[in-house]
């Protein structure tokens, strides 16, 4: 493909230097998010945040044929709106900094961390400390973040296993993989959910799963909130089958005032940040990069979104 190629974009152009500098043939155009654009703005690509806008609609029929969405996870996009065009996302973009969360906030639950920093006189020299070597990871999730999480827990000596739709054998030597989520759910001494929100895993942790889980088992989710549902969450912590929570996502976001997340003394909550690094705005932008690339040369698109299964 030669000629300028113009990218409308709801992205603000300051955090594309990336796009810039790889392709200085490409023409970002910045586009509303709500309204319609001046009449002669065209352009064949949009890059749109995970949720889409307003008016995407409007925006799509300015020539629009590809749709790359800056995030991870496009539940929210509106799919009604994409007709025949392609879609694509930043899918992955985030595991490193989530799989660093996620063996933060394990390695938390396991050393007592914060309560056992001390500000005062106290006993030296005896605790009764847990720790990840030996403990089973379970993961309901396989893509970028599972994988990545998993690297990292078997360097601290877990057992690591996984519940996937695919058939695929795991990239990852030593990563026991299973199409049962009941296999996982009794197993997993930390369960951490990496999963897609779609159709079939809205609600997919409820009393039913949570009765399948090992007593004491430290719930991890840097998914969606939807996933699991809050009130069975609600009764698996009162019967002391969930031990600890910890949750990077909830649903609603933001959580309204009083909630009853916010007060557990077993819920530790954090306002969706896991994703958080020095350039982790880069590494969203970067599957877009490499697809501009393959877009220019004909290659196949990587990280497609099926509307169908919603990601």
């Amino acid at each position: 493909m030669t000629g300028v190629v113009k990218v409308l974009t709801h992205v603000p152009v300051g955090l594309l230097s990336k796009v810039t500098g790889a392709f200085p043939e490409v023409e970002l155009i910045p586009v509303p998010t709500r309204g319609a654009p001046p009449p002669e703005v065209e352009g064949e690509i949009l890059l749109t945040q995970a949720w889409g806008s307003p008016n995407l609609a409007e925006i799509v029929e300015r020539g629009v044929r590809w749709i790359h969405a800056y995030g991870t996870g496009v539940n929210a996009f509106p799919f009604n709106a994409l007709g025949d065009r392609v879609l694509t996302c930043s899918r992955g973009a985030s595991a490193i900094p989530i799989a660093e969360w996620v063996l933060a906030v394990m390695l938390a639950a396991e050393k007592e961390l914060p309560q056992r920093w001390i500000r005062e006189p106290t006993k030296w020299n005896t605790a009764f400390l847990g720790g990840l070597y030996g403990k089973t990871l379970g993961l309901i999730g396989f893509g970028g973040i599972g994988q990545a999480v998993a690297t990292r827990a078997i360097a601290f000596g877990m057992e690591v296993l996984a519940v996937r739709r695919s058939e695929s054998p795991s990239p990852i030597a030593g990563v026991h993989l299973t199409n049962s989520l009941d296999d996982v759910l009794t197993a997993a001494d930390h369960l951490v959910v990496a999963a897609p929100a779609t159709s079939e895993t809205r609600g997919l942790l409820d009393d039913a799963a949570f009765a399948h889980m090992k007593a004491g088992v430290h719930l991890v989710n840097v998914a969606r909130g939807e996933i699991i549902d809050q009130e069975a969450l609600s009764r698996a912590l009162k019967s002391e089958v969930v031990g600890l929570a910890s949750l990077d996502v909830v649903d609603p976001e933001p959580l309204p005032e009083g909630h009853w997340l916010y007060a557990h003394p077993r819920v530790r909550l954090s306002p969706h940040i896991s994703w958080s690094m020095p350039g982790a705005l880069d590494l969203l932008i970067e599957p877009f990069v490499e697809n501009l690339h393959r877009y220019q040369v004909g290659k196949p698109l990587m990280n497609s979104v099926d509307p169908e299964l919603g990601y």
